[in-house]
Order: structure tokens, then C-alpha cells, then sequence
């Protein structure tokens, strides 16, 4: 055996060497295979040159080594840590070398050839996915090493395999000169992380294949074609076709698209394998200026997905990513970018299966060349030309016959260059069937569609206007958001208002929420780990946490709030006189799958409900359908509305009979604010006041009861703990609350008594609030009236200096002794803020004080109840005048903000309960814009009451 240094593949910009071209992927055949997934030995090392290569040879004693689970990271299984970095390379640039430092994972399989394997014929051997770059070897023999990290490679081994006593060896670097081209935003995590399985090949078997499977939206046909390596037939018994490869047949079918995957099963037979084929047949194209599928323009209701388990990382299981296609389904979600990397495949399949459009990105990003001005760029330098050509061709070779891949996406923040253009080329020239996408193309020199990040809603309006300049190219083509709407932590605000946009402008074919899912990686002690938990000298902290799921695949709020912005009907009332408008905003499908339903609510509760008629729309038509008349003895008195749901008529593959698609709810009369008669007296004692059935400190005017109930601390509050779109990310020029917040003090706010005046009908406590070191302030009042069992609180507000700064909040915070059990008639069941406020429906809920917590894995504001008429807990009710904002948790804003794990919050003796009359907007500005200036609290006068009872 030779020692080979690292210099010799490691950092060679090359792909690789010895592997077998790229070919379609398909993952079962009538072939023998043999997974090798399991248990292997391993060896770690911190340097690629630590070891000898003597390991690999059959009889090598790995006895001592320890064990790892492949598919998996040696870094998530006690061998190193993980390191996150957004775009930072977490090692110094000078590309293509590497540092001296690289932790290396030998990895030994034993294996066997099963007593049914076939004698004759080659062997394959498949690896679906390694990070960063790997050697391999079997029964001795070096079969070569490769990069491209989220790509398969195959070599051929069957003059190597053995029928018992089989040894693989697999060496991988961490880092390699493929590192420069996988900086993507996520964990940096090595390993062998997706199947590594053996491929028996029989004389005359399917090589590779492409299905060329489209569709004439006029005609109603279907043309297929399959070409093949080998020749052979391809046979699709429901349309009644038995053609060789090569052949094309047009004949009449049901198409293919997000909303009606319909799927035909077929058979490729070569002289020696048969390989079952599912086939969709539609077509993609650039006309008009817009996307088009199937003839018709569709609209992006996108997210982007990493793959992400909190455990294994980017080893997923098949019940995993099942679990994120039926949630993506169920949250009205129609379209996945695979940010940024090729997905494991059979994620794609089920995309086939289930229904979603799918923009493939190649393995290739290079964002942190930024840092130096794009200098060196491998997207810009020929000598790396190859390897973004071989990541190309091994995406698109492997993805090529599924019909949900619309759009082939050259990378991610890679700059420009002429790689790229090569790319594009490329694929153009082997694949014309679909449009191309780059977001970093600002010019679209290479694509097929402007593409933009983050842009705020004004630009977004421009550009559905054309009035966004650009080339003349540029403004002739469809524009996406690839990435909008950042959801880390509480948010993102502002969905309903793009959402607005992209149904209002054709130009604007939708986007792409950042992003699915948090990346959190389960911790004993901390809960979940983000950046920095790992002792990385570099690192992003929690901005791998921006998710619409939780790590736990618990959906986020902001997840609840997309369902419902993007749902596709849409229902809209003029006024309250019993009719409905009903939209199908669906592209393609009409609504014969959807059943329809009415309930009318008094006081947030259910009166009577039935089911409505509402005829089968066709796509993007209209309905004005006639509601009952509202039940007689209810049209008096109380708090009255419509709600209409649309639920799934029957089973589907992605949900059940019953489940919740879309709903709109619609006022008949309007709530009456509760009013108090001021017939109580307040009575001055010795050190106390009384005033009806409460009781307050003489000196200070400070509430300590409310009849039974023993109520603290009751005062102003202005202040939350920020949301990660408050705090904004360090490189924006835009103002970023949160820090401006801190630095002018509204986390220390003091508060100056100025009068307690007990007199008449009324006791008024007059204070000033206000932040250390500052001229600013609020004066406050606090009026408290009685009729002898209520009790009403009257604030009122004014900003007294130069308030440059909107407030976070603004209503009354106090402490209770105890709470479990909430009930509130508003807005439920989950969080809502003044931006992400659309899915919260209008009715009586009820939770624990526990549940209200929304757990982000960075603790921040969260948890309000938007809407809010009335809200019990703790022995008191209280009611609004006007609505109000309830948050009840089990710790202090202050306790909330100093956490930085879930870990760190543990409950305390009181349950601390905020009434707020205001709520600073979320808007997204953790990458993306802040919020709306309609959704900013601003610092002006206001007055608003609250009613408390003791409930007994």
C-alpha cells in the first residue's frame, strides 16, 4: 500500500477520480442490492495524514475502534463537535488548501454477499451523500476518492467482491478544497450521512435514462419518450403503451402538477433489469413573461428545506421526510427550494407523489469569499470549472425524471462567474425541459427568472409594476422571492401583506419562506444547541434556528400563520348581511375536493352550524353564496359573527376527511365595551385604601388585592424581551429596535410617584416612567373606579421629549400568586402580533399558563393573545375597553431576556400576567425587512381601561 499525502486529493480543485459517470437514480429495480447502511467501525484522526492507508486492507484488526451508525456524523455520534457558521469559513481562506488541522473518519464494513446474490453480471457500489471528500476502498483495492458532498458516486467493484469476508474502507476529510465550494448556511457536519448501498449490475442493464414526459395543455395529450442506454421497452399499462426506448407516443392523459400529481406507472425492461418508472407528465416554459406550467402561470406558496433531523443532522429517514412533505401539504405550503444542496432523493419522490414543485439547487455556494470582495472565487476561476460542471451533471443527472423539479438552481451565494455560466450551459444543453434559476444572477445573463432575497414589500411592488429597472432581459422575465419572510423566533410579520402582492401583480410568481425547519441539535442540558454551544472559535449563535418548525418538527406559530395566508380559498364579506364570497385561488384544481361549513358564534361560541353549498369553482373564479339567516334569538345582545370553513371532503394521501384547509370569519354585531357605574367611594385607613372589593397601599397607591386575590407590582410596562426580528442582523443599515432599545434604556425603565389622590369616585395615581440617563419619559395615570364588586383601571399615557423610538409594548404588567388554567374569549388558539396576526380566529379558548409559552429555542417575547374581549385566570376576570394583548407566563420579561436556552428559564413564585394595549410589530428583520410602519407602536398619547372581577 502507498502513503499518499494530503496534497494529492484533498486539496486538488478536481471533482475527483475513479467513480462512474452520473445516471438517473431510482431506488428499487428487479436487481439484487444490499444495503450497507449500520454499524462500522471508525477511527478518528486529527490531521489527514495521521494514519497510513494500511486500514483498509482485508484482515486489518479494527477490533478497538469505535463504532458509528451510517447513515450519520461522527461529529453527533462522541467524536468532535459540530461547528455552525453562516458564511464564515470556519478555517482560513486560501483556496483550494486546507488546514493542517482535519479531522478524519476512517470507517471499516464487513459484509457478506447474501447466499441469493448473482454470480455473474458487475456489482455497483453507491454512496448517496459524504462530507467533505472520501477515499474509497474495497478488499484492498483503491477505487478512488471524490467530492460534492450532497451528490452520489458509483464504482464499479464487481470483479473485487468476494461471497464472504467483503472489507469497504472508506477514509473522509472534513475539510477539503470541496469545503470552498459547500459554505452553505448550516452545521458543518462530516461524515458518511445517506445510504451507501451495493448494486448488482446483470449483463444488459439499465444504465442511465431520461423519461421526457410532456403535456399539451390544449390537446389534453401526453407525449412520452424515453431514452435509455440500453436498449430496451417501456410499458405503461394504464394509457395501453408498449415502446422501445427511444420511441414517442402521444396519447391522451391527466397531467401532472402541485395540485393533482398524477402519477402512471411503468416499466423500463432492458435485456437484464426491470425498473419500475412513475411518470407525470407536464410542461414547463418561459411564455409571457411568466412560469408556466402546463399552460398555465403558477404561484410560488414556497419553503425553503434543509434537511435536519435534531439528532442524526442530515441523515434522514424515509418516515422523516415523509413527515415533512404531509406537513408542507396539511400547511397549504405548494412549493420546496432545496436550499442549497441536492435533497436526498427519495425526498423527491415523495414530492412526486404528494404534490409539490420543486427548484433543485446544486451543491454550491461560496459566500465567504464576500469577506474579501469576491477575490478568488472558485465561480470565477477556470481552474474549478470541472467540479461545478460535476456537481452540475450529478444533480441533474440524478433528479432529471421527476416531474416535480420545475427549475434547476445553479447554487447559492456563489457570486458570479463564468462556472456559472458553464453550468447553465450545461444544463440547457441537456436538459431544455426546464428553466434555470440563480438569485445571485442580478442581470439574469444565465436565467430563466429575476430572482431576489429579502426584498422589502415597497421593492417587491415596484418590481410586480416593472418599474424596478434592470436590464431590458430583466424586466421581461417572472420574479420569485427565493427567500423571504425570515422565520427566526417569533415571526415572521408581514406574510399577509407580501401575500397581498403576489396575488395582485402577475409579474410576481410568489416565494420561498427561510426557511422549513431550526436546526437545533438536541442537548441533555440545554435543550437544544445552536452556535457557539460547541466551543467554535466561529460561529453564527442561534441564526441556524429560523425555522417554521421546531427542531422536534413541532410546528412554529409563524407555520400556522403561513397556512393561512397562503390558503387556497379565499372568502370575503362586504358587511354582515349573510353573504359570502367565495374565491378559488387555486391554480389548477377546481374545489370538488373541499366541503364547506358555517357556524355562527355568539360571544365566541357556537350557536348553531351547518354545512353550505358552494358549487365546484373552477381556478381563480368566484362565488357569492348565501349564508342562513342568523338564528333569531341571538340577533340581540352580544358579540355575533360568521365563520366558514373549508375542510377536506375525503380522504386524501396528505390529510384526513375533515382536516382544515381554509376559513374566513365575518362580523354581524359588534362587541359592547363593558362599563362600570363609579358608585364605590374610595376609604382611606391607617395604611391602606379601599375602593370596592380592592385594596391598595395608602402611601404609594399600589394595588394589593382584588377581593380574595392578591395582585403585585401592578404598573406601566413598555418593555419585552426582543424577538430575534427586533434585534435585526449586525450587517443591516436599517434601524434595528431592539438594540436601540437597550441602549436607550427601556429594559430599565424607573418609575417616579408624583400624587396619590383619593378623592370623590375615583382613586388616581400619578407617576412618571421613565429610563435612566435620558430626558424622555411617560407620564402615567392610573384611575381606579368601582360599583362595589367590579373594579376599573383607566390608563392613560403621554409621551413627555424627543421619543425617536417606537415602544416594544404598551399596557400593564402585575403579578398573580398562582395560575394554571387560562380562558379567554379573542383571538386563538396560538400567538398573534400586530403583523402576524391572520390565523388568529376569533372565539373562546382555553389553555394552561404552560402551553401559552411558545418555546423558541432562543428565548424572546412570546405567547400573546391578540384580540383579547375577556380573559380569566388566576380568580380574577378582566375585560378590555378597547381589546387587548394577554401574555401570562411563569417568569419576568426580564428573567425571559437574560435566557438564552429554555433550560435557563425555570419558574418562579408568581404568574406574571401582561395587559397590553399596544404591541411593536414582528416583521423579519433577523435577515429581512422590519416591520410595516402601519404595525409600529408609536410613542403618542393613548387611554384605555381594563375591568376586573374576582370570579370566586
Amino acid at each position: 500500500m502507498s502513503f499518499r499525502t494530503t496534497a494529492d486529493y484533498v486539496e486538488d480543485v478536481s471533482p475527483g477520480g475513479g467513480a462512474l459517470p452520473p445516471r438517473a437514480w431510482y431506488a428499487v429495480s428487479d436487481a439484487k442490492s444490499l444495503s450497507l447502511n449500520g454499524r462500522w467501525r471508525f477511527r478518528l484522526s486529527a490531521t489527514a495524514d495521521a494514519e497510513d492507508d494500511t486500514f483498509a486492507e482485508p484482515g486489518h484488526d479494527t477490533g478497538g475502534w469505535a463504532e458509528v451508525t451510517v447513515p450519520g456524523h461522527w461529529v453527533l455520534q462522541g467524536h468532535g463537535a459540530p461547528i455552525y457558521t453562516n458564511h464564515l469559513y470556519p478555517f482560513p481562506v486560501d483556496p483550494p488548501r486546507v488546514p493542517t488541522e482535519n479531522p478524519t473518519g476512517d470507517h471499516v464494513r464487513h459484509f457478506d454477499l447474501p447466499a441469493d446474490w448473482p454470480a455473474d453480471g458487475g456489482a455497483v457500489l453507491r454512496f448517496d451523500g459524504v462530507e467533505s471528500c472520501a477515499r474509497v476502498w474495497l478488499n484492498g483495492t483503491d477505487l478512488g476518492e471524490f467530492k460534492g458532498s450532497r451528490l452520489p458516486h458509483e464504482f464499479a467493484v464487481g470483479h473485487l467482491l468476494r461471497p464472504a469476508g467483503n472489507v469497504l474502507a472508506v477514509r473522509v476529510h472534513q475539510w477539503s478544497a470541496g469545503s470552498y465550494l459547500e459554505d452553505q448556511d448550516q452545521w458543518w457536519l462530516p461524515g458518511i450521512f445517506r445510504d451507501v448501498t451495493l448494486l448488482h449490475r446483470p449483463a444488459g442493464c439499465v444504465l442511465d435514462f431520461f423519461v421526457h414526459a410532456s403535456y399539451d395543455h390544449v390537446s389534453g395529450e401526453g407525449t412520452l419518450r424515453v431514452d435509455s442506454d440500453t436498449d430496451g421497452r417501456v410499458t405503461v399499462p394504464e394509457l395501453d403503451l408498449d415502446l422501445a426506448t427511444g420511441e414517442s407516443a402521444t396519447v391522451p392523459v391527466e397531467p401532472w402538477t402541485a395540485e393533482t400529481p398524477r402519477l402512471y406507472d411503468g416499466v423500463l425492461a432492458t435485456e437484464g433489469e426491470r425498473v419500475p418508472l412513475r411518470i407525470g407528465f407536464r410542461t414547463v416554459e418561459l411564455s409571457d413573461g411568466l412560469i408556466k406550467v402546463n399552460g398555465k402561470a403558477v404561484l410560488f406558496k414556497g419553503v425553503n428545506r434543509h434537511e435536519w433531523h435534531p439528532e442524526r443532522g442530515r441523515a434522514l429517514d424515509p418516515e422523516t421526510m415523509r413527515e415533512d412533505v404531509l406537513l408542507m401539504k396539511r400547511h397549504n405550503i405548494n412549493a420546496v427550494r432545496t436550499s442549497h444542496y441536492p435533497p436526498h432523493p427519495a425526498f423527491l419522490d415523495l414530492c412526486d407523489e404528494l404534490g409539490l414543485w420543486v427548484i433543485d439547487e446544486c451543491d454550491l455556494e461560496t459566500h465567504g469569499f464576500t469577506e474579501q470582495g469576491w477575490r478568488d472565487n472558485p465561480v470565477d476561476d477556470d481552474r474549478w470549472t470541472p467540479a461545478l460542471l460535476d456537481r452540475a451533471a450529478r444533480m441533474v443527472e440524478r433528479d432529471k425524471n421527476h416531474p416535480s423539479v420545475v427549475m434547476w438552481s445553479l447554487g447559492n451565494e456563489a457570486g458570479t462567474g463564468r462556472g456559472l455560466t458553464a453550468m447553465a450551459e450545461w444544463i440547457r444543453g441537456r436538459d431544455s425541459s426546464r428553466l434555470i434559476h440563480y438569485e445571485g444572477d442580478i442581470d439574469c445573463r444565465d436565467t430563466d427568472v429575476y430572482s431576489r432575497m429579502y426584498a422589502a414589500h415597497a421593492e417587491v411592488e415596484r418590481i410586480g409594476r416593472g418599474l424596478d429597472g434592470g436590464t431590458h432581459k430583466r424586466r421581461a422575465l417572472p420574479f420569485i422571492q427565493c427567500e423571504y419572510a425570515h422565520a427566526m423566533g417569533n415571526g415572521p410579520g408581514g406574510l399577509a401583506d407580501y401575500q397581498r402582492l403576489f396575488e395582485s401583480y402577475e409579474r410576481l410568481q410568489g416565494g420561498f419562506v427561510w426557511e422549513w425547519i431550526d436546526h437545533g441539535i438536541r442537548h441533555p442540558e440545554l435543550g437544544y444547541a445552536y452556535g457557539g454551544d460547541f466551543g467554535e472559535e466561529l460561529h453564527d449563535g442561534n441564526f441556524v434556528c429560523d425555522g417554521l418548525l421546531f427542531p422536534d418538527r413541532t410546528p412554529s406559530p409563524g407555520l400556522a400563520e403561513y397556512k393561512k395566508v397562503i390558503e387556497p380559498v379565499g372568502f370575503d364579506a362586504d358587511g354582515p348581511g349573510g353573504t359570502v364570497r367565495i374565491t378559488n385561488k387555486q391554480d389548477f384544481a377546481d374545489l370538488s375536493a373541499l366541503a364547506f361549513e358555517w357556524s355562527y358564534q355568539v360571544e365566541g361560541e357556537t350557536a348553531e352550524s351547518g354545512s353550505l353549498a358552494v358549487p365546484p369553482l373552477a381556478p381563480g373564479a368566484s362565488a357569492e353564496v348565501k349564508l342562513p339567516e342568523p338564528p333569531a334569538p341571538h340577533l340581540d345582545g352580544g358579540e355575533t359573527q360568521w365563520t366558514v370553513r373549508a375542510v377536506l371532503a375525503a380522504d386524501t394521501a396528505w390529510a384526513p376527511r375533515g382536516h382544515l384547509v381554509a376559513w374566513g370569519q365575518f362580523p354581524v354585531t359588534a362587541r359592547q365595551a363593558p362599563a362600570v357605574a363609579a358608585t364605590a367611594r374610595p376609604v382611606r385607613g391607617a395604611d391602606r385604601i379601599t375602593l370596592g372589593p380592592a385594596a391598595f397601599d395608602a402611601r404609594t397607591g399600589a394595588l394589593l388585592s382584588i377581593g380574595a386575590v392578591a395582585v403585585r407590582d401592578l404598573r406601566l410596562d413598555v418593555w419585552r424581551a426582543p424577538t430575534d426580528n427586533d434585534n435585526g442582523a449586525s450587517w443591516q443599515d436599517d434601524v434595528r429596535h431592539g438594540p436601540l432599545w437597550r441602549r436607550l434604556g427601556l429594559h430599565r425603565m424607573r418609575h417616579r410617584l408624583d400624587a396619590v389622590e383619593p378623592s370623590g369616585d375615583a382613586l388616581t395615581v400619578r407617576t412618571r416612567v421613565a429610563p435612566a440617563a435620558w430626558e424622555f419619559g411617560l407620564a402615567t395615570g392610573y384611575r381606579w373606579t368601582s360599583d362595589g364588586t367590579r373594579l376599573k383601571l383607566t390608563v392613560s399615557v403621554v409621551p413627555e421629549g424627543d421619543w425617536t423610538v417606537p415602544l416594544p409594548r404598551l399596557g400593564v404588567r402585575f403579578a398573580l400568586p398562582e395560575a394554571d388554567e387560562v380562558r379567554w374569549f379573542g383571538g386563538g388558539p396560538g400567538e398573534a402580533y400586530p403583523d402576524t396576526r391572520a390565523a388568529s380566529m376569533t372565539g373562546r379558548w382555553r389553555s394552561t399558563v404552560d402551553a401559552l409559552q411558545t418555546p423558541y429555542v432562543r428565548p424572546q417575547e412570546n405567547g400573546a393573545r391578540a384580540g383579547v374581549r375577556w380573559a380569566e385566570l388566576g380568580g380574577l376576570r378582566v375585560e378590555g375597553d378597547p381589546e387587548f394583548w394577554l401574555t401570562a407566563r411563569r417568569w419576568t420579561t426580564e428573567q425571559l431576556d437574560a435566557a438564552r436556552h429554555l433550560a435557563d428559564l425555570a419558574p418562579g413564585d408568581a404568574v406574571w400576567v401582561n395587559l397590553d394595549h399596544g404591541q411593536h410589530g414582528i416583521g423579519s428583520q433577523s435577515c429581512g425587512p422590519g416591520p410595516l410602519p402601519r404595525y409600529v407602536l408609536r410613542a403618542e398619547p393613548a387611554e384605555f381601561s381594563f375591568v376586573f372581577t374576582e370570579t370566586g
